[in-house]
């Protein structure tokens, strides 16, 4: 299985020209030599025009281009007098596969949209899949109500930082993503927004990248993401061994599935 991972720079514009973008992106990166096990994700309300029906129809352009699943980054869904922060998963065909939600909304976000309930879990070629949007990623109570423990863990962000520079929110989502791949056994990619010096407010981080807990390279054990699309390998079979090794030390507990 392979995973795609975008870092475009995006805009604050209603328009869909941050659809363009990433896949213009994309296309440069081609030929990606995509199947259908293999995943794009996409980075948090990347797309923010205010129809529903055009982001599903972009999700599903990026899965006509590409050929593989298409985690949809994420879009503020209304429902009525509410809004909610959810994403799509779009299979090759087009088919949409499952939804899932933003439970915690960060800062001024909610201002904006209301929690939702929807953790987002899902099967691809038999390895599970948890999706937290952004912020939730730093809850770790959220992994608790997961059916199982995954085998990767895809977060879509929109970084924000009120710092001068992207440095410190890159720290602290690297720290993050390592433990939480350590802890539970678990590949971690996230896709987000460029950092680009000349955006306004809020400004995002760029700190998009892989992290892989079977590696014994320090440098390793969180790859940036390389350019505006980035391809990583996911070696399930070495990740199973490093599982092994983990319980027969008492490193490592996997939950039962839940009834």
């Amino acid at each position: 299985m392979k995973l795609v991972l975008v870092q475009p720079a995006l805009s604050y514009a209603r328009d869909r020209g941050n659809l363009d973008r990433i896949l213009s992106d994309l296309r440069a990166r081609q030929p990606l030599s995509l199947g259908a096990n293999d995943i794009v994700l996409l980075p948090e309300h990347y797309d923010l025009r205010a129809s529903r029906d055009e982001y599903l129809a972009g999700v599903r352009e990026v899965a006509t281009l590409t050929g593989a699943h298409v985690v949809g980054g994420s879009h503020h869904e209304g429902r009525g007098e509410v809004r909610v922060n959810s994403g799509v998963v779009v299979a090759p065909d087009g088919t949409v596969l499952t939804r899932y939600e933003k439970l915690r909304p960060y800062a001024r976000e909610r201002e904006w949209v209301d929690a939702g309930d929807a953790l987002g879990e899902m099967t691809i070629n038999g390895r599970s899949i948890l999706i937290l949007i952004c912020a939730d990623f730093w809850f770790s109570d959220l992994f608790d109500r997961a059916r199982v423990l995954p085998d990767l863990v895809l977060v879509p962000a929109l970084s924000v930082t009120r710092k001068p520079t992207p440095d410190y929110s890159r720290a602290l989502w690297t720290h993050l993503a390592i433990s939480r791949a350590y802890e539970f056994g678990a590949y971690v990619g996230v896709s987000d927004w460029a950092h680009t010096p000349q955006q306004k407010e809020p400004f995002t981080s760029g700190v998009g990248g892989f992290a892989d807990p079977t590696s014994v390279e320090p440098e390793s054990l969180y790859q940036p993401t390389d350019g505006a699309a980035s391809v990583f390998d996911l070696d399930f079979a070495r990740l199973d061994e490093f599982r092994r090794d983990r319980t027969e030390r008492g490193f490592f507990w996997r939950k039962p599935p839940r009834a």
